[in-house]
């Protein structure tokens, strides 16, 4: 498969994603403002989940904008990356069901954490694939944003059973960071 071919399938499954989460919004069961509010905290959950999907997808754009070699161990990455992305929909249909409760709100760090691990081991597996002097690898050099992310995810999984509302913080404080992408990366796909 090539890189054109990783990229493309990646956009459909993410689109895919994208278009499932829209679907499980619940339309007001009324027509005032008190039945919009009643459906305000599902609406943000999928709000932060839109962008939590368009910040890999966006990232995932730029790693194989300085990419030249895909291999099988980057594809079956970047699969397990999709896998873990295509269960955020779930999640949020769960925390819609039960509320914010302590298991759905940690089971959606879950899902946002083994994502993160796997796009890591995706670059990883690209760089391994295009070589330690390739644009990727200079660029993305130790990575620390990453493994912050991965370790407020861990973080946001404990505390959402002591305070659900403490780990969503932290959802949105990784996404926070990851709003810009990474310039680095960025600055290397123009050239």
């Amino acid at each position: 498969m090539t890189k054109g071919r990783l990229e493309a399938f990646t956009d459909g499954v993410v689109a895919i994603i994208i278009t499932i989460m829209v679907l499980e919004i619940k339309v007001p069961k009324g027509p005032d403002i008190a039945a919009l509010q009643a459906g305000l905290p599902i609406f943000l959950a999928y709000a932060l989940s839109y962008v939590n999907v368009g910040i890999f997808w966006n990232n995932h754009h730029h790693m194989l904008q300085v990419t030249d070699r895909v291999d099988g161990k980057v594809l079956w990455a970047n699969l397990a990356l999709l896998f873990w992305l295509s269960l955020v929909p779930f999640v949020i249909r769960w925390i819609d069901e039960t509320g914010f409760t302590a298991l759905p709100t940690a089971a959606y760090g879950i899902v946002l954490a083994c994502a993160a691990v796997c796009y890591t081991v995706l670059e990883r597996q690209i760089i391994a694939a295009n070589g330690p002097d390739s644009r990727l690898a200079v660029a993305v050099g130790g990575e620390l944003k990453g493994k912050v992310s991965i370790l407020l995810y861990v973080a946001a999984i404990g505390l959402a059973f002591v305070r659900p509302w403490i780990a969503i913080v932290l959802y949105i404080t990784v996404a926070l960071l990851w709003l810009v992408p990474d310039t680095r990366i960025e600055a290397l796909a123009g050239k």
